[in-house]
Protein backbone atom coordinates (compact mmCIF):
# COMPACT_ATOMS: atom_id res chain seq x y z
CA UNK A 1 0.00 0.00 0.00
CA UNK A 2 1.48 3.91 -1.02
CA UNK A 3 1.45 6.13 1.87
CA UNK A 4 -0.60 9.14 1.91
CA UNK A 5 0.96 11.92 0.59
CA UNK A 6 1.49 14.95 3.29
CA UNK A 7 -0.29 17.49 2.57
CA UNK A 8 0.41 21.40 3.96
CA UNK A 9 -2.76 22.65 5.87
CA UNK A 10 -3.20 25.60 7.86
CA UNK A 11 -5.03 25.05 11.76
CA UNK A 12 -8.14 26.43 10.06
CA UNK A 13 -8.32 23.81 7.00
CA UNK A 14 -7.32 21.16 9.41
CA UNK A 15 -10.26 21.79 11.86
CA UNK A 16 -12.93 22.50 9.08
CA UNK A 17 -11.70 19.51 7.00
CA UNK A 18 -11.75 17.17 10.29
CA UNK A 19 -15.32 18.45 10.98
CA UNK A 20 -16.40 17.87 7.72
CA UNK A 21 -15.04 14.45 7.52
CA UNK A 22 -16.80 13.64 11.21
CA UNK A 23 -20.24 14.90 10.15
CA UNK A 24 -19.95 12.69 6.29
CA UNK A 25 -19.18 9.60 8.54
CA UNK A 26 -22.25 10.52 11.02
CA UNK A 27 -24.39 11.16 8.26
CA UNK A 28 -23.41 7.55 6.56
CA UNK A 29 -23.75 5.70 9.95
CA UNK A 30 -26.97 7.41 10.37
CA UNK A 31 -28.49 6.47 6.69
CA UNK A 32 -26.89 2.65 6.94
CA UNK A 33 -28.39 2.11 10.66
CA UNK A 34 -31.96 3.58 9.33
CA UNK A 35 -31.72 2.13 5.57
CA UNK A 36 -34.80 -0.76 6.54
CA UNK A 37 -36.84 0.59 4.96
CA UNK A 38 -41.03 0.62 4.91
CA UNK A 39 -40.91 -2.26 2.17
CA UNK A 40 -42.07 0.12 -0.42
CA UNK A 41 -39.10 -0.45 -2.72
CA UNK A 42 -41.27 -1.33 -5.84
CA UNK A 43 -43.18 2.06 -5.59
CA UNK A 44 -39.37 4.06 -5.91
CA UNK A 45 -38.67 4.78 -9.31
CA UNK A 46 -35.28 3.52 -10.67
CA UNK A 47 -33.87 6.97 -11.70
CA UNK A 48 -34.84 7.88 -7.81
CA UNK A 49 -32.57 4.68 -7.40
CA UNK A 50 -29.89 6.17 -9.59
CA UNK A 51 -29.87 9.46 -7.83
CA UNK A 52 -29.73 7.81 -4.26
CA UNK A 53 -26.61 5.76 -4.93
CA UNK A 54 -24.95 8.22 -6.87
CA UNK A 55 -25.06 10.40 -4.14
CA UNK A 56 -23.74 7.61 -1.37
CA UNK A 57 -21.13 7.27 -4.16
CA UNK A 58 -20.21 11.24 -4.52
CA UNK A 59 -20.15 11.05 -0.14
CA UNK A 60 -18.28 7.77 -0.09
CA UNK A 61 -15.53 9.89 -2.13
CA UNK A 62 -15.59 12.68 -0.53
CA UNK A 63 -14.67 10.85 2.80
CA UNK A 64 -12.09 8.63 0.68
CA UNK A 65 -10.28 12.21 -0.09
CA UNK A 66 -10.84 13.50 3.41
CA UNK A 67 -9.10 10.33 4.88
CA UNK A 68 -6.41 10.84 2.44
CA UNK A 69 -6.00 14.41 3.20
CA UNK A 70 -6.09 13.87 6.85
CA UNK A 71 -4.01 10.56 7.24
CA UNK A 72 -0.15 12.68 7.14
CA UNK A 73 -0.89 16.07 7.06
CA UNK A 74 1.55 19.22 8.06
CA UNK A 75 -0.79 21.31 10.45
CA UNK A 76 0.39 24.79 11.11
CA UNK A 77 3.86 24.67 10.29
CA UNK A 78 4.98 27.18 8.06
CA UNK A 79 7.81 25.85 5.45
CA UNK A 80 11.31 27.41 5.49
CA UNK A 81 11.87 30.94 4.57
CA UNK A 82 14.57 30.17 2.25
CA UNK A 83 12.93 31.02 -1.41
CA UNK A 84 11.94 27.70 -2.53
CA UNK A 85 8.93 26.68 -3.89
CA UNK A 86 6.91 24.03 -1.78
CA UNK A 87 3.29 23.47 -0.58
CA UNK A 88 2.67 26.32 1.94
CA UNK A 89 4.22 28.71 -0.01
CA UNK A 90 2.71 32.21 -1.55
CA UNK A 91 5.00 32.14 -5.10
CA UNK A 92 5.43 35.08 -7.63
CA UNK A 93 5.95 33.82 -10.83
CA UNK A 94 6.43 35.19 -14.57
CA UNK A 95 5.22 33.38 -17.13
CA UNK A 96 7.40 33.50 -20.70
CA UNK A 97 6.92 36.32 -22.69
CA UNK A 98 4.36 38.19 -19.88
CA UNK A 99 5.33 41.35 -18.21
CA UNK A 100 2.84 40.69 -15.42
CA UNK A 101 3.56 38.58 -12.39
CA UNK A 102 1.09 36.18 -10.84
CA UNK A 103 0.73 35.05 -6.99
CA UNK A 104 -0.63 32.27 -5.96
CA UNK A 105 -0.62 29.88 -2.79
CA UNK A 106 0.82 26.15 -3.30
CA UNK A 107 -1.55 24.53 -2.03
CA UNK A 108 -4.04 21.49 -1.90
CA UNK A 109 -7.55 22.95 -3.43
CA UNK A 110 -9.11 21.04 -0.56
CA UNK A 111 -7.76 22.76 1.90
CA UNK A 112 -10.12 25.23 1.99
CA UNK A 113 -10.27 28.82 1.75
CA UNK A 114 -7.08 31.60 1.76
CA UNK A 115 -8.55 34.93 1.42
CA UNK A 116 -8.22 36.27 -2.03
CA UNK A 117 -5.19 34.24 -3.09
CA UNK A 118 -5.16 31.79 -6.32
CA UNK A 119 -4.66 28.81 -5.31
CA UNK A 120 -2.62 25.74 -7.65
CA UNK A 121 -1.96 22.27 -6.59
CA UNK A 122 1.25 21.28 -5.90
CA UNK A 123 -0.10 18.07 -8.31
CA UNK A 124 -0.98 20.26 -11.30
CA UNK A 125 1.43 20.74 -14.22
CA UNK A 126 2.54 23.98 -12.78
CA UNK A 127 2.63 23.14 -8.95
CA UNK A 128 5.14 20.03 -10.05
CA UNK A 129 7.23 22.25 -12.83
CA UNK A 130 7.76 24.66 -9.37
CA UNK A 131 7.71 22.72 -6.46
CA UNK A 132 11.57 22.83 -5.11
CA UNK A 133 12.48 25.86 -7.62
CA UNK A 134 14.41 28.36 -5.98
CA UNK A 135 13.98 31.84 -6.65
CA UNK A 136 15.42 32.68 -9.90
CA UNK A 137 14.76 30.16 -11.54
CA UNK A 138 13.20 29.48 -14.23
CA UNK A 139 11.19 25.93 -15.27
CA UNK A 140 9.03 24.60 -17.90
CA UNK A 141 5.78 22.48 -17.89
CA UNK A 142 3.38 21.35 -20.37
CA UNK A 143 0.56 22.85 -21.21
CA UNK A 144 -3.09 20.64 -22.26
CA UNK A 145 -2.62 22.04 -25.69
CA UNK A 146 0.55 19.96 -25.16
CA UNK A 147 2.77 23.12 -26.17
CA UNK A 148 5.99 23.85 -23.53
CA UNK A 149 5.61 26.97 -21.55
CA UNK A 150 8.39 28.70 -19.52
CA UNK A 151 7.55 30.12 -15.87
CA UNK A 152 10.29 31.70 -13.66
CA UNK A 153 10.05 31.91 -9.97
CA UNK A 154 10.46 35.23 -9.00
CA UNK A 155 9.36 34.84 -4.93
CA UNK A 156 8.80 32.27 -2.54
CA UNK A 157 7.56 33.30 0.68
CA UNK A 158 5.73 31.29 3.45
CA UNK A 159 2.22 31.51 4.05
CA UNK A 160 2.02 33.90 7.19
CA UNK A 161 4.59 35.78 5.77
CA UNK A 162 2.63 36.77 2.68
CA UNK A 163 -0.52 37.70 5.29
CA UNK A 164 1.65 39.84 7.45
CA UNK A 165 3.11 41.66 4.15
CA UNK A 166 -0.64 42.44 2.54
Amino acid sequence: MTEAPQVWLTQDAYERLKGELAELLEERAARSSGSGSNGNREAASDSADDAVYADQRERDQRIRKLQEILQNPIVGQEPPDDGVAEPGMVLTVRFEDETETETFLLADREQGSYGEIEIYSPDSPLGKALTGAKQGEQRQYELPNGQMMTVSLIRAVPYGSHLQDS
